[in-house]
Parts: C-alpha cells; sequence; structure tokens
C-alpha cells in the first residue's frame, strides 16, 4: 500500500540541532580565540649565563611576555578550546573559576574576547597587581577567606548564574594536547633544535594544577625522549608529600605562600606517574632565587619562577659532580611587576618569617666557586 500523504517520515522523531544558532555562534568563538593565537610570536627562550667552562646551558623559557603576563594564558586558551568544543560554553554562560589569580587573569582576558561575563572565586590574599589586571579585564573578584573554599564557592556561582565552572584543577592535564600542536613542551623542542645540547637533561616546573607537568611529562614518553621531567613544590603544598607517599588524596589544608602553585591538596589534573624527580623548596629560597635572577639578568620574575630556579641549581650542581655537560630548561611563569608588594618588598619578606639572604649567598658562591652548599632545611 501507497504511504498516506500524513504519515510521518522515518526521521520525524530526529531532533536536528545542525543549523542552531548557537553552534554558528562557538564556530566564531573557536576562529576568535585561535586568531588570538596566531596574531601572538612564541614566548622567548634566553640563556641565562653560567660559567662556560661548566659546559652546561641554561635556559630560561619566558611565559610572562604572552598577552596576559603569564604561562596562565597558554591554560586559558587551552580551557576555552575545551569547553567551547564541548559545548559548554554558549553566547549567554557566564565564566567561573576558582583561581589564586593569574588563570583569573587570563581567563578574564579571553571572556571578555568572546563578550562573555567573567566571575572568578579568589583568596583574599591574592595579590593587588592581580585584583587590579583581573578587573582590568572585566573580570569580577569573588572573595574567599580560606582557599580551600574556592571550589565548592566556584561551584556554587555557577549554578546560581546558570554559568560553567571552568574548573582548572580538574581540566587543565586533558584540555591541551600533549602531543603537539604547539604545546609548550613541543615549542621548548623546537627552539632547542640548533642548540649544542638540544636535548635537555631536565626540564623543571612547578606544579599549581598539575597540567604543564602533565603536558611535559606526556610529551617526553610519547617522543621518547632521554629528558627528565623535575617538578619544584613550595611549602605547605600537597604535591610533594603526595607524590612521595602515592596518597592520591593527600592534603595540606594550608595555602601556599608562593603564587600560583602549590595547592593543599593534590588536585585532579595533577599525574605523579609522568613526574622523574619532586623537590621541596623553602619559600625563603623562592625569594632569594627570583631576586638573584633581576639581578643579575634584569628579569624581574614572580616567586615560582624563583622556586624552578632553585631546583635548577640543585640539579646543575649535580650534574657538575657527575662531569656531565647537556642543558636545563626551566620556566618564567609571570613577571615581577605583579609582586613588587610582596617578594620584592624586605617588610612584606621579613613579616613572614622569611630569610632569603642564606640562599641568595649560596647561589652567589655556586655560581662564582662552583660549590653548592645550600642551607639546611626551611
Amino acid at each position: 500500500m501507497a504511504p498516506t500523504s500524513d504519515r510521518p517520515g522515518p526521521d520525524s522523531a530526529w531532533v536536528d540541532r545542525s543549523s542552531n544558532p548557537a553552534r554558528a555562534w562557538a564556530d566564531e568563538a573557536v576562529r576568535k580565540v585561535i586568531a588570538d593565537d596566531t596574531r601572538s610570536a612564541d614566548t622567548h627562550l634566553h640563556v641565562f649565563p653560567l660559567p662556560p667552562e661548566w659546559g652546561i646551558d641554561l635556559y630560561l623559557k619566558d611565559e610572562s611576555v604572552h598577552p596576559t603576563g603569564s604561562l596562565k594564558h597558554r591554560l586559558a586558551r587551552s580551557l576555552f578550546l575545551y569547553g567551547l568544543a564541548n559545548g559548554w560554553i554558549t553566547e549567554h554562560t557566564t565564566i567561573v573559576e576558582a583561581s589564586s589569580g593569574s588563570t583569573a587573569v587570563s581567563e578574564a582576558y579571553f571572556a571578555r574576547l568572546l563578550g562573555l561575563d567573567f566571575i572568578t572565586v579568589v583568596p583574599r590574599r591574592t595579590s593587588p597587581e592581580k585584583i587590579a589586571l583581573i578587573e582590568r579585564h572585566g573580570g569580577r573578584c569573588h572573595f574567599v577567606d580560606h582557599p580551600p573554599e574556592m571550589y565548592s564557592e566556584a561551584e556554587r556561582l555557577a549554578a546560581e548564574t546558570g554559568g560553567h565552572y571552568m574548573d582548572q584543577f580538574t581540566y587543565a592535564e586533558r584540555a591541551t594536547d600533549w602531543r603537539g600542536n604547539n604545546n609548550i613542551a613541543e615549542s621548548i623542542f623546537q627552539q632547542l633544535e640548533m642548540e649544542r645540547h638540544p636535548c635537555p637533561d631536565w626540564i623543571v616546573v612547578g606544579a599549581g594544577t598539575g597540567g604543564t607537568s602533565a603536558t611535559i611529562g606526556r610529551y617526553l614518553r610519547y617522543r621518547r625522549l632521554h629528558t627528565r621531567l623535575a617538578v619544584v613544590d613550595p611549602e605547605n603544598s600537597a604535591f610533594f608529600p603526595g607524590w612521595v607517599t602515592g596518597a592520591s588524596d593527600h592534603s595540606s589544608g594550608m595555602p601556599s605562600r608562593i603564587e600560583g602553585i602549590g595547592r593543599p591538596r593534590m588536585e585532579p589534573s595533577f599525574v605523579p606517574s609522568v613526574i622523574d624527580l619532586m623537590m621541596p623548596v623553602p619559600d625563603a629560597a623562592s625569594i632569594a632565587a627570583m631576586r638573584h635572577l633581576n639581578d643579575l639578568t634584569g628579569r624581574c620574575a614572580g616567586g615560582s619562577t624563583g622556586t624552578n630556579l632553585w631546583g635548577v641549581w640543585h640539579l646543575v650542581a649535580r650534574m657538575l659532580r657527575e662531569g656531565r655537560r647537556g642543558s636545563v630548561v626551566t620556566l618564567i611563569c609571570d613577571g615581577g611587576e605583579r609582586y613588587q608588594h610582596s617578594y620584592y618588598n624586605d617588610t612584606w619578606v621579613s613579616e613572614r618569617g622569611l630569610d632569603p639572604a642564606p640562599y641568595r649567598a649560596a647561589i652567589d658562591r655556586f655560581l662564582t666557586e662552583g660549590v653548592w652548599e645550600p642551607p639546611a632545611g626551611p
């Protein structure tokens, strides 16, 4: 029997959203984010002056030159592309984040690029320079007195506004393509191609979300490179003890004084299995190394860069003891202009019971005499 004209067709129960205006908006949003990346040059790889007779080269990848001034610009871009590709971010989505500062600065930048509202939950002790940058990019700050409260408060705000909680501490390790696509690891190795030691012995980074260490560690294994990954961790952070003991739920319950790295709990984006070595770093050592970099090279960086450098000096000293020649790479995570009231302020440092002087003396002696005798303990 021939079908009647009013009989439903075979696809009558389908829900076709292929021409949904939301899809067109998302396409344009992705274009804008990628176009912003295309307009930006890669970050510089500076040579740090080591004694030439050592035969060791130290490179500093300067992430402070991103449009928002920190390594977190890469993460924010990846998180926005991840949210757009998953359909979580639409034309009317309020973006919500929990951040100690720099990620919020970068996410506020991308939210404004897409015409979206942005709210970040930050600890009340976040540097005033970072708060000003967040607000300059059109973001709003929601303060909490205790850093562990950031997560639940961000979830609450996202639910209250009908927004999307970016949740950098969960999605940082999966939002970036660790196999390549100009991630930070691929960029480092491309920039080293013409150097005398193009495959470094060590790459040294800190852990905030864990996304950068996960990306680099996975890339090293995927490319079958002999480079080892060292992760440095400041005082009060849960990452080092959690890595040592294998406790994925380890919690210190204490905030880090080195902004941008160190967490009071093991974060979901932290991948311990890709790390070859972890080193705890005293906060006073981070400040000493950061200030030494500024005095010697004129490069003004933040506390997390100092944490990286303290780990670098341990590893360079080890290479010297072993008679090894090669190279080491670390990151300038952000600029020191964000910390003039704190890490570069002697009064602020002293009020927190920190004494960078013995650590600074150890660095100076190492680079002049080749003798590495760091102070014992924090």
